[in-house]
């Protein structure tokens, strides 16, 4: 039985299921979800990220924690942790570019957090040179000082999603119709997680809620906050979402959420604001565009210092690639970097206060 008849069956028995079910579904099933069963990144997936893009991005991440560790006076041992590394070539671009850092390799816990199995082996592959430890939960993170990275982790949690009416909100569900997968609304009711979005909503907007999300980023806040530490959270959104942004990917073309549970990718914008106040006791950074904090890092001499050693295709594909990273009609405004730090620290390098 394939999941899209799973999930018909169901709901036919059982009722509507919200949106964050269907997502919880369609990405993590143990036997169909697209993240348990396929590699879905590069050209032969159905997305590729920053670090798929160009070396650059991972080196300049790297060089920002670990001048963030050296200003908090290098502890050791500390804990460097990634949300879901993909094929690990953030993690792998990262410690390249920290080795010549005395002493940070050394106290270094690397810690991925990962649920693929599939993606589990190809980091085994890409990270083999070094000791690395897998957890399926932050929760099992170990308790010492915590530098972290999060790539386009958040936009893939299940979110719900409300319409308003009148002071209340009606979530949006799916259901069935015909045999097809379809969405409908549930019965107005109160929803206190949202009341302050009263404020800037009128009838029928519609806003999306990430429980998981900020479950995840308060407790990476409490451990910043007590032990030291920093996070760097990237990923496309913006301070305060609005509006339906689900949306699905499949050979890197946009294509019906509800077509195919399982074999397409499904993200969300991020809500920034939401992580931040989730971070609490944690300070957090302004929210910067990715162009402008790869900028402040020094992306365009390290692309120069790159590109000496390049000439024809090579080098074209080199321009394209620090053009895409930054460009602000590409992934430079779309993309944005909240950062996370104790409130004795300064923030991470490339971010402000």
């Amino acid at each position: 039985m394939s999941l899209k008849a799973d999930l018909v069956a169901r709901i036919a028995a059982q009722g509507p299921i919200t949106v964050a079910d269907y997502m919880l579904q369609a990405l993590l099933h143990p036997q169909h979800g697209y993240y348990t069963t396929r590699d879905p990144l590069g050209a032969a997936g159905d997305f590729t990220t920053a670090p798929e893009i160009s070396q650059m991005f991972g080196e300049l991440v790297g060089l920002s924690l670990a001048q963030s560790w050296l200003d908090q006076g290098a502890p050791s041992p500390f804990v460097l942790a990634e949300l879901g590394p993909g094929r690990g070539t953030l993690m792998a671009d990262i410690l390249r570019a920290v080795s010549g850092v005395p002493g940070f390799i050394e106290a270094a816990q690397i810690v991925l957090v990962e649920a693929s199995p599939v993606l589990q082996e190809r980091q085994r592959e890409t990270l083999k040179q070094y000791d690395v430890t897998w957890v399926a939960d932050i929760a099992n993170l170990p308790q010492h000082p915590l530098w972290l990275v999060a790539n386009e982790f958040f936009d893939a949690l299940p979110v719900r999603q409300f319409q308003r009416a009148g002071n209340g909100w009606r979530e949006r569900c799916i259901g069935v119709s015909e045999g097809a997968l379809t969405f409908g609304l549930s019965p107005v009711g109160p929803q206190a997680a949202l009341d302050y979005r009263l404020e800037d909503t009128e009838d029928g907007d519609l806003v999306e809620l990430c429980n998981p999300a900020r479950a995840i980023v308060a407790r990476i806040g409490a451990q910043i906050a007590t032990q030291g530490g920093a996070a760097l959270i990237v990923d496309y959104g913006d301070w305060r979402s609005q509006g339906d942004t689900l949306q699905a990917l499949q050979d890197h073309q946009p294509v019906d959420p509800l077509a195919a549970p399982g074999q397409a990718d499904l993200t969300t914008h991020v809500d920034f604001e939401a992580l931040a106040q989730a971070a609490t006791p944690a300070q957090f950074a302004r929210v910067t565009p990715q162009g402008v904090f790869l900028e402040r890092l020094g992306i365009t001499a390290r692309a120069q210092a790159l590109a000496t050693k390049l000439d024809g295709a090579a080098l074209n594909d080199h321009i394209a690639a620090h053009r895409r990273l930054t460009h602000p009609d590409e992934m430079g405004n779309l993309f944005k970097v909240l950062g996370l730090y104790p409130a004795n620290a300064a923030p991470p390098p490339g971010l402000t206060p």
